[in-house]
């Protein structure tokens, strides 16, 4: 062979070898990079439907007896279809299938005589179902696999879980909730076509995108459901009776930041949201919404005031029931005086200028820095989406008037996730924990991601928390309601909260609207939960102590009994 030969040779293996790695490249890029999305498109045009059967990791809630009940998880079934083009007799195949299915006779008509190939007939159709509807052996009916989310406990903790909602491409993602948070953890395959060319480049793939190694797993909430079942009917209760635009609760280790229950009302059922009217009933105001919460603020203000040496537990001052400070008047809830008064009668009368004269002794700067460590002015890094900002700039304007409102809980906004966790301050001790509702994670090789407990401080002494507590627990025995939840054998802190809400439209606040809130923590000095209420805007009561106080004793007479709490006095 001469060297013009030899040269054509190398030039034609070499051609060859170029054009075979175009084939496999192309090959590569259709069938493993853009093999799901061209599968979906040819699904599409087939005279059988695409299910979009997909799998998706567990959420677990856990119970007190150490079982782990299905929040969310995969439901499998079939749906039933027809193919209208060898469809012969439509009214036989009506009257057939009636037997199993609910239908409505006109839409199946007007489907039968489409000139499509593939037409609907029902979702969800239990396997067995389904099996007798294909056993007629109708021409044009048909029944495909189909898996979907399923909520077992319906509305239970629905806003804390979310739901899921299927993306451009027909892949099914989570939306709000931990189904959000977690949606890297939970989402697995939503394919079931597979081919030989993309499993022999898997490995390849692998190696070029990542180790091949899956984060894919499920998640243990801390959630109980029979905390979080309870907690959902007092609601229910007390939103049937005062009929408020909004109602929610918060119970929660104040050690660990574990949240044991958390709800809304109005909720929503994600397995069918067919009802839902209007999509925001779909966000979580927990954490996605603030508030100017009132009067439950002003524990923190004495805390604060203990603390920096402001005052002393034998702090007095002469209330005058009224006060200007740059220009604005400030008073009491009724405008009244009380002269002479103490720590104690601001917090069983509620003063709001007792706080204000609190937060003045202080100063602005150190003011600013214990709401600031109290975790009021960011974020608690809950592990739901959206958590709203706190609309706390008044703390920095300089001006007194700010300082004293935002004492009593007027003027700055917070959610009410980050109120209780800045609550929890006075209950464990100082300490400033995360709030969170993931227990752990369980990996699919097994593995098991816990959950650590994290907080922050100091940020108050041991010395102002306890003389703080004994404050409250002194309201709740002697002045709330006159003593009327006072627990024999239980410590019960707590302080009840009512705000003005603000009027966006004309400014200001309105002069009918209310916000009620609620915390209490028990036993108090030795706390096992924190519970914290509110409702927007309650018809027929001016002030929480009317609204809230016989739903938290529910609850903590609940708590006590169900964990078995041993007394403490």
């Amino acid at each position: 062979m001469n060297s013009k030969q030899r040269f054509r040779a190398r030039f034609i293996f070499v051609l060859i070898i170029l054009a075979a790695a175009g084939l496999a490249s192309s090959l590569y890029w259709t069938q493993v990079v853009k093999g799901k999305s061209y599968a979906m498109r040819a699904t599409a045009q087939y005279a059988k439907p695409a299910t979009n059967l997909f799998d998706r990791g567990t959420i677990f809630f856990a119970s007190k007896d150490g079982t782990r009940p299905a929040a969310a998880a995969v439901a499998g079934g079939r749906v039933v279809y027809m193919n209208p083009s060898l469809m012969k007799d439509s009214e036989g195949a009506f009257q057939a299938i009636s037997m199993y299915l609910d239908l409505d006779r006109e839409e199946f008509m007007r489907k039968s005589a489409k000139a499509g190939v593939y037409e609907e007939l029902a979702r969800r159709v239990e396997d067995t179902t389904a099996a007798s509807i294909v056993g007629l052996r109708l021409p044009g009916v048909g029944a495909a696999r189909q898996t979907w989310r399923t909520y077992p406990g319906d509305r239970l903790a629905a806003h804390v879980l979310g739901l899921v909602g299927e993306s451009a491409d027909g892949n099914v993602q989570g939306r709000y909730g931990l189904e959000r948070t977690h949606e890297s953890t939970l989402k697995r395959s939503q394919s079931g076509a597979s081919n030989v060319f993309a499993d022999l480049f898997s490995g390849i793939k692998e190696s070029v995108f990542g180790d091949g190694t899956s984060s894919a797993g499920d998640i243990v909430t801390t959630l109980e459901p029979t905390v979080q079942g309870y907690v959902e009917n007092v609601l229910a209760k007390a939103h049937a009776t005062w009929k408020p635009d909004s109602i929610g609760a918060i119970v929660m280790d104040p050690e660990s930041g574990q949240i044991r229950a958390a709800a809304v009302l109005p909720a929503f059922d994600p397995n069918d949201l067919s009802t839902v009217r209007d999509v925001r009933v779909l966000s979580n105001p927990l954490v996605e919404h603030v508030y100017e919460m009132g009067s439950i603020v002003k524990p923190l203000t004495i805390a604060l005031g203990l603390d920096t040496g402001a005052i002393s537990p034998s702090f007095t001052y002469d209330d005058t029931g009224s006060v200007t400070l740059d220009g604005k008047k400030i008073s009491n809830f009724d405008g009244r005086a009380r002269g002479i008064s103490s720590l104690q009668d601001i917090v069983n009368q509620s003063l709001n200028l007792g706080a204000a004269s609190i937060a003045l002794k202080a100063g602005k700067e150190k003011f600013g820095e214990y709401f600031a460590a109290f975790g009021l002015t960011g974020k608690t890094g809950i592990d739901l989406p959206n958590e709203a900002a706190s609309l706390v700039g008044n703390l920095k304007s300089g001006r007194d008037i700010e300082i004293a409102t935002a004492s009593y809980g007027q003027g700055i906004a917070v959610s009410p996730i980050a109120m209780t966790r800045a609550l929890a301050v006075l209950a464990n001790g100082g300490y400033l924990v995360r709030p969170h509702l993931t227990q752990e994670i369980i990996r699919e090789d097994n593995t098991t991601e816990v959950t650590p407990f994290q907080k922050e401080g100091p940020v108050l002494s041991q010395r102002t928390t306890t003389e703080v507590t004994r404050l409250l627990v002194e309201a709740v025995d002697t002045a709330l309601k006159n003593g009327a939840i006072k627990m024999e054998h239980y410590s019960v802190a707590a302080k009840t909260g009512t705000a003005q809400i603000p009027d966006p439209s004309a400014g200001g606040y309105y002069r009918d609207r209310y916000l009620h809130s609620f915390f209490g923590y028990f036993p108090a000095y030795d706390p096992q939960f924190i519970v914290f209420l509110y409702q927007i805007n309650p018809k027929g009561a001016a002030f929480a102590s009317e609204t809230l106080v016989d739903p938290f004793a529910e609850i903590a007479k609940f708590l006590i009994n169900y964990y078995d709490i041993p007394p403490d006095r």
